[in-house]
């Protein structure tokens, strides 16, 4: 009988799916932490149910610390399979149409701050700080590298990247890697009002909305509109001919709120 606990722990809230990371003492991720996550997200995302994921750290001190160094000296390659979803379960799973919520509650550095940029919004307790220190234990941030240039100014970005520098939850709301910052106690419950939000709202729009900007990232603009205009992308055609389309345009004739089933 194995009474190791879970290294992910799950909470369900009506629509809402909280996941914490919980490996103590810096809820660092390891192999079979990052395949546990990849099928608790492909799980979220394949759930009709489940309209809003929130992603956190257990604890108090740390988000997440990233890539478990401990396991990779133990013989954990950095080239393995990560599991679906890739490291962390969010960074490369493919079709994910649901909002996500990074809640950082205290470090967020390499593969932590990774995941967080994997998220949609980003809040961040008033103490939490954010690093990519790979640089000062020879590898790379590879998520990284690609996705904060094009968050943040590229001077800071390649700052961090190339000296591994720290910078705290005040400046990354300066410089836009964060949406807001909340003391610390507050952080749940501005959290949970913002994911409650989220899952009173619309699920084919926020697919459509999702697919969109992946298939924009890399179009030129009128080939991107095209492709909307001409009903060309799965989660835009779905939307266009399905019962809350109509529902919404009812709603705002009747004045009242409109009733979202996604379907």
């Amino acid at each position: 009988m194995n009474d190791t606990p879970s290294p992910v722990r799950t909470r369900r809230d009506g629509h809402v799916l909280e996941v914490v990371l919980d490996r103590p003492k810096a809820n660092a991720i390891d192999l079979a932490t990052s395949r546990i996550m990849g099928d608790v997200f492909a799980g979220f995302r394949d759930d009709p149910e489940l309209r809003v994921a929130v992603v956190t750290g257990a604890g108090d001190r740390f988000f997440c610390a990233g890539w478990d160094l401990k396991a990779a000296a133990g013989g954990d390659p950095v080239d393995a399979d990560y599991g679906v979803g890739g490291f962390g379960g969010l960074q490369e799973l493919r079709d994910l149409n649901k909002p996500v919520i990074a809640s950082v509650n205290g470090i967020c550095c390499g593969g932590g701050l990774e995941l967080a940029l994997s998220a949609d919004i980003i809040l961040a307790a008033d103490h939490a700080r954010f690093a990519l220190p790979e640089i000062r234990s020879g590898t790379v941030a590879d998520a990284a590298t690609i996705k904060l240039p094009k968050r943040i100014p590229y001077h800071i970005a390649m700052e961090m990247l190339l000296t591994g520098r720290w910078i705290d939850a005040e400046e990354a709301l300066r410089w836009g890697l964060v949406n807001r910052v909340h003391p610390a106690e507050a952080l749940p419950e501005k959290t949970s009002e913002l994911a409650g939000l989220l899952a009173s709202g619309p699920p084919l729009v926020y697919a459509a909305i999702k697919e969109i900007v992946r298939d924009a990232e890399n179009s030129r603009f009128q080939d991107a509109m095209n492709r909307i205009t001409g009903r060309q992308l799965r989660t835009v055609d779905h939307l266009y001919g399905s019962e809350d389309h109509d529902e919404g345009a009812r709603a705002f004739a009747e004045k009242r709120d409109p009733v979202w089933k996604g379907r």
